[in-house]
């Protein structure tokens, strides 16, 4: 198992390194300069040439990227072009914002979706099966900047119960609209994949032995049936885990949540490129460390796995 971690966070290093490249050169084709966003075309070409200068920006692609590389190495990730302020500390700042929003939305997603999911497969071919798996398609096909205003229009406005968007200084109650918004599409994927996981399990001949020794339903469905459909669902999970924290950028603007998908926005809407690529550079490690951490539950969950592993 040691081996196996330390070859994976190998895997991360030329990882960063295609990511980063890649990134900087979509940034730098953008059309546009970031320096005539800062100071307006009618500024003097000589303070326009002087900022460059300052910025490194008149430079050429690698001699820019070697220079982003050089701070990487060193544990920096430049400043801001707007406010200079060190795009670490920034980050250090709203990560922990997105990661408060990110488990709220997982829990949300995690239980309504398993639970439905068990609920379908369980009252298979029956009203309550075609009802259930209407929401979830309902669910998947929505888009969610239209559900977080839907949410925001009947909660916030509406019935006037929840609050429509900040985060009122740490008040989990700030946290509701925002973090269902992103679980409900990510439930509902959930409750099909659960579904359809629990209908091959339940289909299986050590279910039916179950049955016959005179366990109860609540044993076969949640010791037995469940786990053996845990391994897909855990997967789907942890992908959605990896992409909120990565920065939920449509509803933390439209929630006005001051997050990690919040202040990269800002950095793409102002061309700041090394906001942008600290934001690129941490959802990177972000999504490795989080399916890395899927593949190690995968031995706990399927001991054939953890056999095999030995072997």
């Amino acid at each position: 198992m040691i081996s196996y971690l330390i070859r994976r966070l190998l895997l991360l290093i030329p990882t960063l390194i295609g990511i980063t490249f890649i990134t900087f050169l979509i940034v730098k084709s953008i059309p546009g300069d970031p320096v005539l966003g800062m100071v307006g075309e009618r500024t003097d070409p000589e303070t326009i040439e002087r900022i460059k200068k300052e910025l490194g920006t008149e430079r050429s692609f690698v001699s820019q990227y070697a220079g982003y590389i050089g701070l990487i190495i060193k544990g920096e990730m430049g400043r801001s072009y707007y406010t200079n302020q060190k795009v670490s500390e920034a980050i250090i700042e709203k990560f922990p914002n997105t990661l408060k929003l990110a488990l709220g939305a997982v829990i949300i997603s995690s239980i309504t979706g398993i639970l439905l999911g068990i609920f379908t497969a369980v009252k298979r071919g029956t009203v309550l099966d075609r009802i259930g798996s209407f929401l979830a398609i309902g669910g998947i096909s929505l888009p969610v900047f239209w559900i977080g205003l839907i949410l925001m229009l009947i909660f916030g406005l509406y019935l006037k119960l929840l609050p429509p968007s900040g985060m009122g200084e740490g008040n989990l109650i700030y946290l509701v609209l925002p973090a269902s918004t992103l679980a409900i599409p990510s439930g509902a994927y959930i409750a099909r994949i659960t579904r359809t996981m629990m209908l091959d399990v339940l289909s299986q001949p050590y279910i039916a032995t179950a049955k016959a020794k005179g366990l109860k339903e609540f044993s076969i469905i949640f010791r037995h049936a469940l786990r053996n459909a845990l391994i897909p669902i855990v997967t789907i999970i942890g992908l959605d885990f990896g992409s909120y924290l990565n920065g939920a950028v449509l509803t933390e603007t439209i929630f006005g949540w001051d997050g990690l998908g919040r202040y990269a926005m800002d950095g793409i809407l102002k061309r700041d490129y090394p906001v942008i690529m600290g934001a690129v550079l941490v959802g990177t490690v972000v999504f490795v460390i989080i399916n890395l951490i899927v593949d190690i539950s995968y031995a706990y969950l399927d001991p054939r796995i953890r056999v095999k592993g030995k072997s």
